[in-house]
């Protein structure tokens, strides 16, 4: 897929996701990202199959995550909110491009996952497990908190030059109405060379 199409189709899914965002103490459902691009795909890069946060003591196995029928990026099940999930999609942690990891906040009441994820500062470590055993450890370059409604799909799911990685979880004020958190947490953060 050329860059212009996958910018097209990035944007597409992102304005079919505004559309379907649910809240996160039932379901965090963030916006679709578009398949890996073609120079992800060529590395060789083995399955996440774990995370490990230290700096918020967030540790967890990763199960792979697709997209609903509704097109929305999958959420690790809520009754196991201490269940992290990898976006099986995009590119794979070390891969070239943002490799996205989804966390619940909270859920069947008790404490998520990425419930510290706000609290994440720069220079913070992420680490990945890799099916091979091998591991990938990135450096937190930032960490946004942005209204569910300006959901910025191009800065978390766009292509990159090099190897990415994105935690996600919901945020900020609860609407007990509508059942949801209005924001969402965003760690972004690069592969350690």
């Amino acid at each position: 897929m050329t860059r212009s199409r996958f910018g097209l189709f990035a944007l597409l899914l992102a304005f079919v996701a505004n559309f379907a965002l649910l809240g996160c103490g039932s379901a965090d459902t963030p916006p679709a990202a578009a398949p890996a691009s073609s120079a992800a795909a060529v590395q060789d890069v083995a399955d996440p199959v774990s995370l490990d946060v230290p700096s918020i003591d967030a540790h967890s196995s990763l199960v792979p995550l697709g997209l609903n029928d509704d097109k929305t990026v999958q959420v690790p099940p809520v009754d196991q909110p201490l269940q992290a999930g990898w976006y099986h999609f995009g590119p794979k942690p070390g891969q070239v491009g943002p490799a996205v990891v989804l966390g619940h906040i909270d859920g069947n009441h008790q404490k998520g996952i990425f419930w510290r994820l706000h609290e994440m500062k720069k220079g913070d470590k992420v680490l990945i497990g890799r099916k091979d055993g091998s591991k990938a450890s990135f450096t937190v370059t930032k960490v946004d908190q942005i209204a569910k409604k300006t959901f910025p799909t191009e800065a978390v799911y766009g292509n990159t030059a090099d190897s990415e990685i994105r935690l996600i979880t919901c945020g900020g004020a609860f609407d007990a109405e509508k059942k949801s958190y209005l924001d969402n947490i965003i760690v972004y953060g690069t592969l350690d060379s």
